[in-house]
């Protein structure tokens, strides 16, 4: 059987392989680092949701807190407010996942 290829098999890229190889040099290394400490204990696991948690909800709550000092402060009703929650919110949440690829 002959299969007809319209387009001719391009090479990888540079950049593609060097991220290929940091993947599994990174997939190799927690692999490595399983085997040597076993699973994580349940204490581990609800110590880490706990942080994770936090990570998001101090940041929110600042904003919260900062946003409603300064609607009383310039007597803007809950504007200040909401745009602070919202930031605080983000960063909170951005924080989170860096923190969660760093584990």
């Amino acid at each position: 059987m002959n299969v007809r290829r319209d387009k001719q098999d391009k090479p990888a890229e540079p950049e593609q392989v060097n991220h290929l190889a940091e993947t599994v040099r990174v997939r190799g290394e927690r692999h490595r680092q399983w085997l040597r400490e076993g699973e994580p204990t349940v204490a581990k696991r609800l110590a880490q949701i706990g942080v994770l948690g936090w990570i998001i909800v101090v940041p929110t709550l600042i904003g919260l807190f900062v946003g409603r000092w300064l609607d009383r402060m310039f007597e803007s009703g809950l504007t200040i407010t909401g745009a602070l929650l919202m930031i605080g919110l983000g960063i909170g949440c951005w924080s989170a996942w860096k923190w969660m690829n760093g584990q």
